[in-house]
Parts: C-alpha cells; structure tokens; sequence
C-alpha cells in the first residue's frame, strides 16, 4: 500500500521486510563483484587499448626480450667459425664478391679471436663471448640468416619493421597491438635506450599506422628513465582534476567527430603516464636486489660499459615481470667505437661491445632460467646483418647481409641447437636460409599468433608485420 502525506503529496516508501532486504543485498554483492570483473581486461572487455587480447592458439611465450646489436656483429668472430678464413688469412678472396657498401676490398681476414666448444650441446663459441658460450645449451643459434638491405638505414627499418623504408609499425608496435600487455601501469612496448640511436632513429620504434598508443616508451639509462614523470602538483586532488577535465574537453572531441586516433591514443597515453608516476620509480629500485643478482648482471664489473647494460639487463627481467609485452634493449655508446659497425679496428671495437654485453646477457639468462621465467620469455639477439670474411682496408669489416648469426633463447625457441649453415667462408648462407621476415613469423608463432592471421586494415587492404612474406620455421621451435 502507498502512502501519501497529505500536505505535499511526497511518496512515502512501503517498509520492506526482512526477506526482502537479505535478497535484495544478496543481489547487490553480486553485482558490484560482477561490475568489479568486467572492469578487469582479464573477464571482461575493456576500452584500453594495453588490455591484453587471446591469441590465435595457446602460446609457448608471453614476453619477448630483443637484445639488439647495433651496427652488425660480424658471424665469423662470434657463433660461426671458419678454419678456411685461417688458411687463407691475408691472401686475396677467392670466392665471388658481392657488391660491397664503402668498396675498400682488403685480403681474407680470419678471426682474431680463439674458439671452443661449449655446453653439452658442443656450441662453439668465439671467445669474445666467454660468459654466453656458458649459458650454450639454452641457445637456439641460427647461422643462415638474411636481409635483403646492406646499409644501416634500410637493414635497420627491415629487421625492426619488416620493410627497407620508415613509416612501419616496428615489431613491439605489433605485438602489443595484436596480444596487447599484462602490465596494467606499464606500456606493452618498451625500449631500454643504453645511449645508441640505431640509424634511422626512432623509427624504428614507432607505431606507423597502427593506433598510436601502440608506439614505444622509451626509457633511458639513470636515475630518471623518463622525463616529467613525476607529478608537479604538491596535492594529488590538483593533478586529478587537471586530468579529469582533459579527458572531458577531449571525450567531447570524440562525441562531436567521431572515432580519432591521435585523440583516443592521447587520452589513453595520458592514463597510463599517470598509473607510471608510482610504477616507474618501483620499477628502477633496485634496493631489494641481493648482491648475488647484482654480480651477475655485472653491476659490479669495472667496465663502466658493463654496468649499463648490466642495469638495462636487470630491468628487462623486472619489465618482463610487471607483464611488458616487448622490451628491446639497446646497446650503451662507448667511446671510439661506432656500434658493432667495425669498418676498422675490428679487435678494438668487438673486443670493447662484447666485453659490454656478455656478461649482463648470460646474467640475465641465467636469471631468467633460475626465476623459472625463462620458458615463457623469448629472448632474441641480432643485429642488422653480418660482416665480410674479408677484410676493409687491413683490420676491419664491412656489411654483409648474405648469410650471418642470430639467436634464440627460451619461450618455446628449442635449445641446444644451431641452425643453417654458410659457405666455408662464412660469406653466404646456404643451408636452412631463413630471412627477416621468416624471423618475424615465427617469434608471432611462439607468442601464440598466426603471422597472417595478424592484420590491420590501412590503405585498402590487411597490412601484417610479414607482409606477404614468411614462414615459421618450425625446426627452431622446442
């Protein structure tokens, strides 16, 4: 029965009864539990464009971690060992020679450096690589791949984004596009910069036509990764509103024209550099590091090149547990040398970016491996393309895109092995070729993604990483 006053006519709501209340609370827990669900990316479906998204079928990795080697680490002083290079030292090649970047033909050069054979696998391993040679039985080592690009600009854009020329999305645009991240204050695609900007610059880290928020974040070395990250305001009240009536100017925006990616891609970024003011800091204190940890990485090695890319190395690991899709590692600026790109002073400039690189490599392999994170964490090392088993001039190399070494560890990758093979002069691949695109294709694989399957509609037809190119080379999966 309703009730009335008299007077104003106001409703006077019936008592409820006892059963009423306990059910209808019932039904309010439950729906505040289920609102509280569907909020979470995991259960339902959210509006960010970082939620994480199913894969075609159950991966074998969840992270990639790329160790890029800039420059073009050269295959026959590292992974690739050619006794005939010691036979014909400083005597004229005698195979054809391709055309070659600067044309500075010198003698067949043969290594520097000793070899020896690793692991129960029997790797061999050139001894400027002592502390990976000891982590050989996790590698996957490919010995035949290729690029179709022999200068930095374009062999860079390729290996990064599948294509010679800028204005491709790079790989991590890609893969946090398609799989989206498990990081919920973090971005999917993050680059460790150790000091290096490869050539062609940073894009080849950017999103190209995939929606903007998909583009890296670029973290640098020191005690403040990234600019302005750290609130102005004296009251968190005041950054909150200055950020609420941003998205309500630009959510107006949106209501009058539509859908805009410039626009979704900056409310979406806004979000996450606020959720990144309290991760940042956590993720870059390293207090709670044991000593043990912090040997290994070579946070402690007198090199002071070593301890930045020991510290790079460190907060791959702690990236990849925060749930980053992609991290890329760059490699730190030393002094006198040009990256890996040893168009003279071969012993100087390899000697100096391996001793940099090594230990903090197999320290975060081992690392990763001891956690029980290494089986679902594919960590990838290449460079650009290989180096000539002649010489340039007397004492260097130059750029060799017909047949050079990279690798493969962890994330379904199968370990102990080594793949394809070059010619007796480690100049041309010849057996199991495999290219860029065949690379990219089978990382996607390994993350539980069909690289045709992978497509983003632009300029009239599905655009993929691979293009119309690769295949997953299926040999190299465990």
């Amino acid at each position: 029965m309703k009730l009335f006053s008299e007077g104003c006519q106001n409703y006077l709501p019936r008592p409820i009864s006892r059963r009423e209340m306990l059910g209808r609370c019932a039904g309010g827990f439950g729906a505040v539990a289920l609102s509280s669900l569907l909020a979470d990316p995991v259960y339902g479906k959210s509006s960010s464009p970082f939620a994480p998204h199913k894969p075609h079928y159950e991966p074998r990795a969840k992270n990639v971690i790329f160790l890029y080697m800039d420059g073009g680490v050269s295959q026959v002083d590292s992974f690739d060992p050619k006794p005939r290079l010691d036979k014909d030292h400083g005597k004229p090649f005698s195979a054809k020679i391709n055309p070659t970047q600067f044309d500075n033909i010198g003698t067949t050069f043969k290594s520097p450096w000793a070899f020896k054979r690793y692991g129960q696998c029997g790797l061999t391993v050139s001894d400027i690589f002592p502390y990976i040679g000891g982590m050989a039985d996790e590698l996957c080592v490919v010995r035949s791949m290729t690029s179709k690009f022999s200068e930095h600009n374009s062999a860079n854009f390729f290996l990064h984004t599948g294509f010679g020329v800028q204005g491709r999305p790079s790989m991590g645009s890609w893969m946090s596009y398609g799989l989206g991240t498990q990081a919920t204050d973090l971005p999917g695609f993050v680059v460790l910069n150790g000091g290096l900007v490869p050539s062609g610059g940073w894009d080849n880290f950017g999103n190209g036509f995939l929606p903007a928020s998909h583009q890296a974040t670029v973290f640098k070395t020191g005690k403040e990764p990234l600019a302005d990250i750290r609130p102005r305001e004296s009251l968190p009240g005041v950054q909150q509103a200055k950020l609420g009536l941003l998205n309500k100017l630009d959510q107006g925006v949106l209501d009058r024209l539509g859908h805009v990616d410039e626009l979704e891609s900056a409310i979406a970024n806004y979000e996450m550099a606020y959720r990144m003011q309290a991760a940042v800091p956590e993720l870059i204190d390293i207090k709670g590091e044991t000593g043990a940890t912090r040997k290994l990485y070579g946070l402690e090695a007198k090199y002071e090149h070593t301890r930045t890319f020991g510290m790079q190395c460190l907060m791959a690991r702690r990236l990849v547990e925060k749930g980053v899709r992609f991290i890329e590692l760059t490699c730190p600026r030393i002094g006198g040398n040009d990256r890996w790109d040893a168009h003279g002073g071969l012993l100087k400039n390899h000697g100096d970016n391996a001793r940099a690189t090594d230990q903090p490599i197999a320290g975060l392999l081992q690392d990763l491996k001891s956690r029980g994170m290494l089986k679902d964490t594919l960590v990838v090392w290449s460079g650009e393309f290989g180096r000539t088993p002649f010489a340039q001039g007397s004492n260097g190399r130059d750029h060799n895109p017909y047949g050079f070494t990279i690798w493969m560890a962890g994330g379904g990758a199968k370990p102990g092995i080594t793949y394809g093979a070059t010619d007796e002069f480690g100049y041309h691949a010849v057996e199991n070729k495999l290219e860029i695109h065949d690379m990219h294709a089978t990382m996607l694989h390994l993350l539980g993604m069909d690289h045709k399957k992978m497509t983003y509609f632009f300029d009239g037809r599905d655009m993929r990483l691979t293009d119309v190119h690769g295949h997953v080379a299926h040999d190299l999966v465990g």
